[in-house]
């Protein structure tokens, strides 16, 4: 299996001085290049500076050294794994590695940290030694506190490769990986966005404001306080926009393409310059009171003004906060005859539907697609953890025969439980892959632990590594 010591990134913009300290914070040392030496380090700086810290030490970035594309190219002859993180232009990034197949040593891994361009397209052109070592690895912002790392093998990538980037994405920079497949925006992205897009659809009927939307898709269902729309100032509205016209552009289908389409809403937003945290306003504005402290204000969507954020009030919301258990919490809230079962019913199921429709061509198995939300989304529930949580026939229920979600029918996925008359997917037809590369849990699961009682556990890790884990609440010490 090849060894990783070594790294580059090339690109300095958020994402790629971010991994590259992240490197930093394993032992790594990273080489990050951008246009010029300057941009390199300005882009460097700027992470440094982020919040929350990328850094697991105040000093981990000496190990990052900059340069730049005009100067400094032949070092890559020295690194074990290039990843390319400009831009998302196809053509731009086809220029560049070019460039990188020209200097980087047979053997050395090569990959793109693109969020949706092609994988296969981006190696077009290139050597057959570059293509043997070429893959996606696509971490979710931020690098550091984001567990997720999708890996998307192109037709000609080695398995060895794979099996060498998962090792070290899983040992050494703590990542929960996923193997996806190249299609549109893999994922992630994809099965969030059909989500986002049918949200965006109900705030347009008038019916919900945004912080009514944001108590319901917030910890009540499972997901983190940032729920939806503060969720999607944090990533960047133009961000927001970018992902759903890739979809629009590159799914197959007319309908699919037609349910990403970028909402009147979002394009005037990005218009006004309104894009979210960057700009200190999107679908929330910061702004100071009249006592000089920061304010939060909320969207209008009907005037795009903003005023002063207001309480949601939903009764069943209320109610949930007394149900510890999240699938008895769900289940409530889904079939709530208030607001928020209404909208559940209106978006959550439609978009059930679909990850079950779509998760055999995006995807090797239902657990692949839990893993991704629960990773890189911070859900505490994937799409058919919920499914099973709610019920088949209660989600199917819930979505209008007549609606996309439901394009040909019941999904072969769901339609073979209700066959078997199985409720769940986890009891049914569909087997949970094999345990995931995660150090402690597959420690576990080959009975190494060594001691345990109710507040904590000890692991044995191999290599002479020993783990303490806490089960305590909020991980006390008794």
């Amino acid at each position: 299996m090849t060894a990783i010591n070594s790294v580059a990134v090339l690109g300095a913009g958020t994402m790629g001085a971010q991994i590259a300290l992240h490197c930093a914070n394993a032992g790594v040392p990273a080489l990050l290049l951008d246009m010029t030496a300057d941009l390199a380090r300005q882009g460097l700086e700027k992470a440094r500076k982020l919040k929350p810290d990328p850094q697991f030490t105040p000093d981990a970035w000496k190990l990052v050294t900059t340069g730049g594309f005009d100067t400094d190219l032949d070092r890559l002859a020295a690194c074990d794994w290039i990843m390319e993180a400009i831009v998302e232009r196809l053509d731009l990034k086809q220029q560049l590695l070019a460039r990188v197949d020209e200097k980087r040593r047979p053997g050395s891994i090569v990959s793109s940290n693109t969020s949706g361009i092609p994988i296969s397209a981006l190696a077009e052109g290139r050597s057959d030694d570059f293509r043997r070592h070429w893959l996606g690895t696509h971490f979710f912002n931020p690098p550091r506190y984001l567990r997720l790392l999708e890996i998307i093998p192109a037709a000609d990538t080695d398995p060895s490769v794979v099996a060498a980037i998962s090792r070290f994405g899983d040992h050494t920079l703590g990542k929960g990986v996923v193997v996806a497949k190249d299609t549109p925006n893999f994922i992630g992205n994809h099965v969030a966005l059909y989500g986002v897009a049918r949200t965006l659809e109900v705030l347009a009927s008038g019916k919900y404001t945004i912080e009514e939307i944001d108590a319901i898709t917030g910890p009540a269902l499972g997901r983190p306080g940032s729920a939806t729309f503060r969720t999607m100032d944090i990533a960047g509205i133009d961000v927001l926009a970018h992902v759903l016209r890739n979809l629009n552009e590159r799914l197959p289908g007319d309908a699919d393409r037609a349910a990403f389409a970028v909402a009147p809403l979002v394009e005037q937003l990005i218009a006004k310059g309104a894009l979210g945290e960057k700009t200190g306003k999107g679908f929330y504005e910061r702004r100071k009171g009249a006592s000089g402290e920061s304010e939060i204000w909320t969207l209008d969507p009907a005037t795009l003004e903003y005023r002063p954020k207001q309480s949601a009030r939903i009764a069943s919301i209320e109610a949930g906060k007394t149900i510890d258990d999240l699938g008895e919490r769900v289940r409530a809230l889904f079939h709530a005859r208030d607001k928020a079962g209404e909208f559940l019913r209106a978006t959550l199921a439609p978009a059930l539907v679909y990850t079950a429709r779509v998760t055999p061509e995006i995807a090797h198995s239902i657990d692949d697609v839990d893993r991704v939300m629960r990773w890189g989304f911070g859900w505490e529930a994937g799409p058919f953890e919920l499914i099973d949580m709610i019920g088949v026939k209660e989600v199917l229920a819930a979505t209008d025969a007549a609606s996309h979600a439901m394009q040909g029918g019941v999904p072969p996925l769901m339609a073979s439980l209700l066959e078997a008359r199985v409720p769940r997917f986890r009891e049914g037809l569909v087997k949970p892959a094999a345990a995931d590369l995660q150090i402690l849990r597959t420690a576990k699961e080959q009975g190494r632990v060594i001691k345990k009682n109710a507040g904590a556990s000890l692991v044995d890790l191999g290599d002479g590594v020993i783990a303490v884990e806490f089960h305590s609440k909020m991980n006390a010490i008794g």
